[in-house]
């Protein structure tokens, strides 16, 4: 991943992390989910990103659907 992707929403549970990600896609904003929950201790969050251009927009977007 380059420097031109910043992280916006984090959880421990994937499947609230694919909402957020759908809920944008809606919008028209691309994101990257990054999976860093250790698979043997099941410890660790999971990372959505999306481009620098669009963080206000995606943060806005998940404050006002109350994700």
């Amino acid at each position: 991943m380059n420097d031109n992707w910043e992280k916006v929403y984090t959880s421990t549970f994937e499947h609230k992390v694919e909402i957020v990600k759908a809920v944008l896609e809606n919008n028209d904003i691309e994101s990257i989910i990054l999976n860093k929950k250790d698979s043997f201790y099941l410890m660790g969050e999971i990372e959505l990103y999306v481009s620098k251009d669009d963080v206000i927009r995606a943060i806005t977007i998940i404050e006002k659907e109350e994700i």
